[in-house]
């Protein structure tokens, strides 16, 4: 009797802890749910996400739960989830939802995951969310939907029925970049800048530098024109940054889907086009990322190293990681491993030893190297640094440093 006593006790509270996070609705229907928002008078939040979207799983496993984001989403919005593609593991509930999935589809084009859709009490699209982030970021960025002068549908109406001031402009070509409305983006932030007497002040040579995306723009040619007064004001290879990540953009990447593709044809190519761009960082650092994703590892081993060596001093922690624990995992040139070991050093000192990932492939790299003790030690610290969910994987890590056992496979 006490057992169930206590169960009973135990319940309520339960039922608290799990009303702390985001509620959404289940149950429903698209109309049902536009209508619960009118009903309260709510804006509509609707989460577009697919099965097989990271972002999406981070923001459902990370994000909404957290009582901060429960606490404004649940005051402000009637929330739902619409899965976007069809898998066999569907429940009936995500099943029941396809027509209505592929309507919302149809009429408000979601071009990448996650995308949040909000609507007024009303049911009008008044803006649109693409991709996470962090709660207050994000609770920042739906903030926005609540209010006329920040909704991004709301000022694109405005504009289209005249309201057409380079403040406004401005304002509404980076919404538009926020929202992924790449054809209008395009168009405001031309137009904005054909109300602009002197493209070379810092602020406008930045909007320039964001909204340049294609070599037929007139910021592409501004850029490729005179990259030196542009990098007097911006700072020094600012302007070839821009240009080479374009450059590439339409003459190399686009071919790499083709697996007889020769990457370096397609640098020279892209090189001999526009020969006063310095793009060596930006091949320097495709030569890794390519060899890499087709698993060539000698060459992936010789492009990391050369990259490094001219660029190492300038990359940041989460690519030290990466570019660590690939070769713990891909190479067995000692010197290189040695390289690697170095790298991921330098990762988990510049995060004050607080990323769990970072202190993982620092600790397997100190075991492949044979400093087993410091390496149980860095481990131990990871496993402590680590969620709960995700501690089994990193303490099967030290059972096997403990035991003696490879922590990678030999290839």
């Amino acid at each position: 009797m006490k057992k169930l006593v206590l169960l009973l006790l135990v319940l309520p509270f339960m039922g608290l802890a799990q009303e702390k996070g985001t509620h959404f609705e289940h149950g429903t229907t698209w109309q049902q749910v536009k209508e619960k928002a009118k009903k309260e008078n709510k804006y509509l939040l609707v989460d577009c996400f697919t099965t097989w979207c990271g972002p999406c799983k981070y923001m459902s496993s990370t994000i909404f739960p957290q009582e901060k984001v429960g606490a404004f989403f649940n005051k402000n919005f009637v929330n739902v989830k619409v899965q976007f593609d069809k898998t066999n593991g569907d429940s009936e509930e995500v099943k029941s939802w396809y027509a209505d999935a592929d309507a919302i589809n149809k009429a408000y084009k979601i071009q990448a995951y996650p995308t949040f859709l909000i609507f007024d009490p009303n049911g009008e699209l008044v803006h649109r969310i693409v991709g996470g982030g962090e709660a207050d970021q994000f609770i920042a960025k739906a903030e926005k939907a609540l209010h006329p002068e920040t909704q991004y549908y709301t000022l694109l109406k405005k504009y289209e029925t005249g309201n057409k001031n380079p403040e406004t402009l401005k304002q509404l070509a980076y919404a538009a970049g926020e929202a992924y409305d790449h054809e209008n983006s395009g168009k405001l932030a031309a137009a904005y800048l054909d109300t602009q007497k002197d493209l070379y002040t810092k602020e406008n040579l930045e909007f320039l530098s964001k909204f340049t995306d294609n070599s037929k723009s007139k910021g592409f040619q501004l850029l490729l024109k005179d990259p030196k007064k542009v990098d007097a004001v911006l700072g020094t290879g600012k302007a070839n940054a821009v240009l080479g990540g374009i450059i590439l953009q339409e003459e190399v990447y686009r071919y790499l889907r083709n697996p007889k593709a020769n990457l370096d044809s397609l640098i020279a190519v892209a090189k001999s086009k526009y020969p006063t761009v310095d793009m060596s960082q930006q091949t320097d650092l495709l030569r890794v990322q390519f060899y890499q994703n087709t698993g060539n590892w000698t060459k992936f081993q010789a492009a990391v190293l050369a990259y490094m060596g001219k660029y190492g001093k300038e990359t940041n922690g989460q690519m030290l990681n990466s570019f660590a624990w690939t070769i713990f995992e891909n190479c067995k040139d000692p010197e290189c491993v040695a390289q690697a070991l170095a790298w991921s050093k330098r990762s988990v000192d510049e995060t004050q030893s607080k990323e769990p990932a970072f202190l993982d492939t620092y600790a397997n790299l100190l075991y492949r190297t044979g400093k087993k003790d410091e390496a149980i030690a860095v481990q131990q610290k990871a496993i402590a640094l680590v969620p709960e969910k995700e501690k089994g994987t990193y303490q099967a890590t030290l059972d096997k440093m403990q035991k003696g056992e490879k922590t990678w496979v030999e290839k």
